[in-house]
C-alpha cells in the first residue's frame, strides 16, 4: 500500500509540476516577446502619459493593446497583478516531486557506486548542498560584479564557467540520470530564487516609492532586468535536463557531462535566436549552430551493435540458450522488475521480467536498455558484467528465442 501511495504522489506532483511550469515558462516567454515587440506610440496622449511602447494584437476574437510605461503611470492603480506564484508553484511542486522520487530513494536513484561510492544519507545531503551551492555562487557573482560597468558581460562569463564546473561535479558525484536532473534543478532553483529575492522585492520597492510620491531608484529595475535575462537563457537547458531521465542514451554516455553541456548550449543558442527575432533581427547562424551541435552529439553517442562491442570470446561462442538469458535476468534484473521488487517500491516502469513470457515480451527493451545503452540495471546496482550484456545481445540478435 505504501508503494501505491507513493505512485499516486508521483503522478499528482508530476501533473502539478508540468502545469505550473507551463504557466511560468509561458508567461516568461510572453513578456520577453512583448518587451522586444513594443513600438513607440504615435498617439500624443499616450506619450504624454509616459507610455514608451505599445503593441496591438488580436487573439481569441478580441483586440488587445498592452502598453509599457517608461517608468510608471502618474497614478498607480490599486490592483496590480504580480507574476510570482507561477515561479514559486513550479519550484515547490518540483522539489516535492524530487523528494518523492529521488531523496526518498536516494540509494537507488542518486547513487551509482561506479561513479562515487557513498551512502544514501550522504547522497541526500550532497544533493541538497548542490542546490544551495548553485544559488549561493550565482548570487555572489551577480552581487559583486553585476552593478559594475560592463558587469553584464563579466557576470555572463563567470556564470557560464560556474555552470560548466557544476555539470562536471554533478556527473562525477551522482548517477548519470540524477546528475542531469540535479543540474536542471539547480538552474531552476536559481531562476525561482531570482524571482523571490530580487525581481519581486525590487518591484515592490519601486511601487512603494511611487505610492509615497518619491522617485524610485532605477537600480532595482536594472537588477531585476539582469536576473530576468539570465532566467530566459536558463529555460531551455532546464527543460532538457528535466526531460533527460527518459532518454538514457544521453546520461549513460561516456563523458556524459560534456553531452549535457553541449545540449544545453544548443538550447541557449536557440533561445538567443528567438530573443533577437522578437526585435526583428534574424540571426540564422544561431539555430544552425544548435542543429550542428545536436547532430554531432547524436552521432558521437550513437550506440554500436552488441556484437561489435562484445568481447571476441563471446562472438565466437555457441548460440545462447533461453536458460542462460533467464539466469542473467534472475540474477541482475528482477530485483527491480518483479511483482514484489527488492530494490524499488514498485516494478520499474511497470515492467515485469519474472516469467518466460514476460522476458520474451520485453526482449526489445532488454536489448535496448541493458545492451545498447547500458542504462540498466540502474546505476548497475546488481553488478551486471560486460560478458552478461554481450550474452543478452547475442540472444536478441539471433532472434530472441524462448528455447
Amino acid at each position: 500500500m505504501e508503494a501505491y501511495i507513493f505512485e499516486w504522489l508521483n503522478l499528482l506532483l508530476r501533473w502539478l509540476h508540468v502545469i505550473t511550469a507551463i504557466a511560468w515558462i509561458g508567461s516568461s516567454f510572453y513578456f520577453v516577446w512583448l518587451d522586444n515587440s513594443l513600438t513607440k506610440p504615435q498617439d500624443p496622449e499616450l506619450l504624454e502619459k509616459g507610455v514608451g511602447g505599445e503593441l496591438w494584437a488580436v487573439h481569441g476574437g478580441g483586440f488587445y493593446n498592452p502598453q509599457k510605461y517608461l517608468l510608471a503611470p502618474k497614478t498607480l492603480p490599486q490592483n496590480l497583478h504580480w507574476f510570482f506564484w507561477e515561479s514559486y508553484s513550479t519550484w515547490l511542486s518540483g522539489f516535492a516531486l524530487f523528494s518523492v522520487l529521488y531523496l526518498f530513494n536516494a540509494g537507488t536513484f542518486l547513487v551509482d557506486k561506479h561513479v562515487l561510492d557513498m551512502t544514501a544519507t550522504t547522497a541526500v545531503f550532497a544533493a541538497l548542498g548542490y542546490l544551495v551551492a548553485g544559488w549561493v555562487v550565482y548570487d555572489a557573482i551577480c552581487r559583486l560584479l553585476g552593478d559594475k560597468p560592463g558587469g553584464d558581460r563579466v557576470v555572463g562569463v563567470l556564470v557560464t564557467i560556474y555552470v560548466v564546473a557544476a555539470v562536471w561535479v554533478a556527473c562525477h558525484v551522482f548517477s548519470g540520470r540524477a546528475a542531469f536532473l540535479m543540474t536542471g534543478a539547480s538552474l531552476a532553483t536559481v531562476m525561482s530564487a531570482n524571482v523571490l529575492f530580487w525581481i519581486i522585492p525590487g518591484q515592490r520597492k519601486m511601487v512603494a516609492s511611487m505610492r509615497a510620491g518619491q522617485s524610485p531608484d532605477p537600480i532595482h529595475g536594472k537588477r531585476g532586468k539582469q536576473r530576468s535575462v539570465h532566467n530566459t537563457y536558463f529555460t531551455l537547458p532546464v527543460i532538457f535536463a528535466m526531460l533527460s531521465n527518459h532518454y538514457s542514451m544521453t546520461y549513460s554516455a561516456g563523458n556524459n557531462w560534456l553531452v549535457l553541456l553541449l545540449i544545453m548550449l544548443a538550447g541557449v543558442l536557440i533561445r538567443q535566436f528567438f530573443v533577437l527575432k522578437h526585435k526583428g533581427i534574424f540571426k540564422w547562424q544561431y539555430p544552425a549552430a544548435a542543429v550542428v551541435i545536436l547532430a554531432g552529439v547524436a552521432a558521437w553517442i550513437a550506440p554500436k551493435s552488441a556484437l561489435q562491442s562484445a568481447p571476441a570470446a563471446a562472438q565466437g561462442a555457441p548460440a545462447v540458450s533461453f536458460a542462460q538469458v533467464q539466469q542473467v535476468i534472475e540474477t541482475r534484473c528482477i530485483q527491480c522488475h518483479a511483482a514484489k521488487p527488492t530494490l524499488m517500491p514498485v516494478p520499474g516502469k511497470g515492467i515485469l521480467l519474472d516469467s518466460k513470457d514476460a522476458i520474451l515480451q520485453h526482449a526489445q527493451q532488454i536489448y535496448q536498455q541493458a545492451v545498447v545503452q547500458k542504462a540498466m540495471p540502474l546505476g548497475n546496482m546488481t553488478n551486471i558484467t560486460d560478458d552478461e550484456r554481450a550474452l543478452l545481445g547475442k540472444w536478441f540478435e539471433a532472434g530472441a528465442k524462448g528455447e
